[in-house]
């Protein structure tokens, strides 16, 4: 098939050997690569650091994950646009595994996503993906851009909030009561720079807004400082151990170090240490993050195919997300995914292979050695104002308001559960029950398909009479144990007094183990009144479900035929053999 090798490929740097290595690729492609990975490496570099700080950590562990994880996954995964770093969907997962954990605490689950990932992929489950169903999707990232944009709204006041605050709802009923503790400079500092965010795109400017619009808020704190009003910055706010002794403020202006997650602060500062126990408590969030990474990774993917006109590896792709969520933590990188709004600024601005990626990894490794300084002066109401255009951005609230106008209901509920359960516990469980209830209204829907048809009185289907006595039934649609029972009450009451029964089953493509329960317990109630059966034109698949099942013919009572004229002629023979 045409699209099968993209499904079950695995193959380590697909993309970079389908782009690079195994096309023409010189020195124009190059040049179109490097100025793609300049854009999105200036979109990428204040985004990293605002979504390490939303996940409970230090900003130069955003800029780490980008800087390593999204070299390694470019050079090793499937997709060729496809850039990696850290992503907004990440931070509800991320957040209390930091406060709970710690930094190590963090670093191990994202280790453990690692392998989880790289596992997903020898096991070729990367078209899993295509299960899932666009209401759970919608349903969860709405709930999550809720979720990240509520916790916003503090910094971007300029509120101090208490350290017991645990999650959306809670976070939001504490605002009520905090807005008279408004801090007005930082507040319109905040909304000024959400303004600008927001009218950048009116104005016809092809520079992306983030690192322009976040450096006129520094200057704006700059100012502001100078005037005597305190404005919170990433220097006031982050410190890091400078190598001679002290204190450095904002992001340390040095690569990182090797150092074992383990190794690494836990929530009371001290190293984590390691322990079955901790690997045991851990493993379930390692799970979540490597199920969201696979699901967040595989949708970019698809987005940017669509966009480019090409085609990822799915399990290859899947590698290079293990193998970069394997290595970055070792550097302190927290968890990686592609992310859909850099990956698709990747395509518009150009790109032609996985070097763009790689040269925006390089851009932000560039701006930590060189920027650092100058990066400590922006505002964290700032940083919040920038999260809040990304939380409306992975909303995707157009898409969400047309499927709740346009989709069936069922459709419609998966998706505000999704979203309701998402604010009020966390992903994982929005995504488990999302997932069941698409299922169930799934199978109710199927189950209603198949359906009973009593052919006796279409003599144009039929290709001889009928004879009296026996009755002519037709199931149409699958057999499977969401409709067996009720199809098998019916053809019951139907030949209720029969002499024999013609079971035509053209239109079943399915018998499960639910279909065949029921089909043996009507044929023995059939065997017990003496009624005869003959089953004609069964597809492959419930054929082969029978023969494995032992249902062989009984002489004089039950008969599998080819078709129906070969049925209707056992039964005007009046034997069953």
């Amino acid at each position: 098939m045409k699209y099968r090798p993209h499904l079950f490929s695995l193959r380590l740097g697909h993309a970079l050997r389908a782009s690079c290595l195994n096309a023409g690729y010189g020195r124009p492609q190059l040049m179109k690569d490097i100025a793609a990975g300049l854009t999105v490496g200036i979109i990428a570099l204040p985004l990293s650091m605002a979504l390490a700080i939303a996940s409970g950590v230090a900003p130069q562990h955003g800029l780490y994950t980008a800087m390593i994880a999204g070299v390694l996954i470019a050079l090793t995964g499937g997709s060729r646009f496809s850039v990696s770093g850290p992503t907004a969907a990440f931070v509800v997962l991320l957040l209390p595994i930091a406060q709970q954990y710690g930094l190590g605490g963090l670093l191990m689950a994202t280790l453990l996503s690692g392998v989880v990932l790289v596992s997903m992929a020898v096991l070729r489950l990367g078209r899993l993906v295509q299960y899932v169903p666009p209401a759970v999707t919608l349903g969860f990232t709405s709930g999550i851009a809720l979720v990240i944009a509520v916790m916003q709204f503090k910094d971007l006041l300029g509120l101090s909030a208490p350290g017991d605050l645990h999650g959306a709802l809670s976070e939001a009923l504490w605002l009520t009561g905090a807005l008279g503790q408004l801090q007005w400079p930082t507040a319109l500092l905040g909304l000024a720079t959400l303004g600008l965010l927001l009218l950048w795109p009116r104005l016809g400017l092809r520079f992306p807004p983030h690192l322009p619009v976040l450096a006129l808020a520094a200057v704006a704190a700059w100012w502001l400082q100078q005037q005597g009003v305190a404005v919170d910055t990433l220097g006031s706010r982050f410190h890091y151990p400078l190598a001679e002794g002290g204190v450095g403020h904002g992001v340390p202006p040095y690569l990182p170090s090797f150092v074992w997650p383990w190794q690494q602060p836990g929530p009371d500062g001290t190293p984590l240490g390691l322990s079955w126990a901790m690997l045991g408590d851990l493993l379930p969030s390692a799970f979540a993050i490597a199920m969201l990474g696979a699901i967040e990774s595989l949708l970019c993917a698809m987005v940017v195919d669509g966009m480019s006109g090409t085609r990822h590896s799915a399990n290859s792709e899947l590698l290079g997300q293990g193998l970069g969520n394997l290595v970055a933590p070792l550097f302190g990188g927290i968890p990686a995914t592609a992310a859909i709004a850099r990956s698709a600024a990747n395509v518009k601005s150009g790109a032609v292979s996985p070097i763009s990626a790689v040269v925006h990894s390089l851009v932000v490794l560039a701006s930590v050695v060189l920027l650092a300084d100058l990066l400590a002066w922006i505002p964290m109401t700032a940083m919040a104002a920038l999260l809040l255009t990304v939380a409306w951005n992975m909303s995707e609230a157009p898409k969400a308001v047309r499927l709740l106008r346009r989709a069936p209901l069922g459709d419609q509920l998966v998706l505000l559960l999704c979203l309701v359960m998402t604010v009020a516990f966390d992903m994982v469980v929005a995504i488990a029950a999302g997932m069941v209830m698409a299922s169930l209204l799934f199978m109710g829907e199927l189950a209603k398909m198949t359906r009973l048809k009593d052919l006796g009185n279409h003599a144009r289907i039929l290709p001889e009479a009928v004879p009296q006595g026996w009755r002519v039934l037709k199931v149409n649609g699958p057999l499977f144990f969401a409709a067996a029972d009720r199809i098998f009450a019916e053809i019951a009451v139907e030949t209720a007094g029969a002499q024999g029964v013609i079971l035509y089953m053209s239109s079943v493509p399915v018998l499960d183990a639910g279909g065949l329960s029921a089909l043996e317990r009507w044929l023995e109630v059939c065997e017990q009144l003496g009624t005869k059966v003959v089953i004609s034109d069964l597809q492959f698949q419930p054929l082969k479900t029978l023969s494995r099942a032992g249902v062989d013919p009984i002489p004089g009572r039950l008969i599998f035929v080819a078709d129906l004229t070969a049925a209707l002629e056992v039964a005007n023979s009046g034997r069953c053999h």
